[in-house]
């Protein structure tokens, strides 16, 4: 494979001339962050830890999740890479499953969603670039569903998160 002589890469951010310490190491037996009836959620690099490059998060949904209907983010990519069990994921156009080994990227403002239809759970990466506060979604999003669909829809655009349902029936 050859390569362009003008390779370019970005602006250095760190300026010393020697290296430092200062990696992050998260055993793989660490407890999940955040645990609900549907799945748990592992914060293995936050916007807060990585500086706001990206945020990674292991998520593991149980048999028949929900997951998340179709939205696109403004600010944010999100790709997704299956490490167990099968998931159901919307690229915009069509539903494809997703099995170990398979990845989904969704740029910025490309519409996508997921679901876990099988009757066993499954795992997967979440990728978020640039990183964003994604915790307190993850974290409340099932607590301000029940307050009902006004609310619901502030809270999914105060976190980059637009869904489809939100702007049918003429809301804009």
């Amino acid at each position: 494979m050859s390569y362009p002589e003008d390779l370019e890469y970005p602006e250095a951010r760190y300026h010393r001339s020697a290296g430092e310490v200062s990696a992050a190491f998260r055993p793989a037996d660490s407890p999940p962050d955040l645990s609900s009836p549907g799945g748990s959620t592992h914060y293995l690099a936050t916007n807060a830890s990585t500086g706001g490059e990206f945020g990674l998060y292991k998520v593991e949904l149980g048999a028949q999740a929900a997951g998340a209907k179709t939205h696109f983010h403004k600010a944010m990519s999100e790709s997704f890479y299956i490490l167990s069990g099968e998931l159901e994921l919307y690229n915009g156009e069509k539903w494809v499953t997703g099995r170990a080994g398979d990845f989904l990227y969704v740029p910025v403002g490309g519409l996508h969603a997921f679901k876990n239809v099988t009757d066993e759970p499954m795992s997967m990466l979440m990728l978020f670039s640039p990183g964003a506060p994604r915790e307190e979604y993850f974290e409340r999003v099932a607590e301000v569903a029940q307050r009902g669909r006004e609310e619901l829809k502030q809270f999914r655009i105060r976190h980059d998160s637009y869904f489809l349902e939100d702007f049918e029936h003429g809301a804009e």
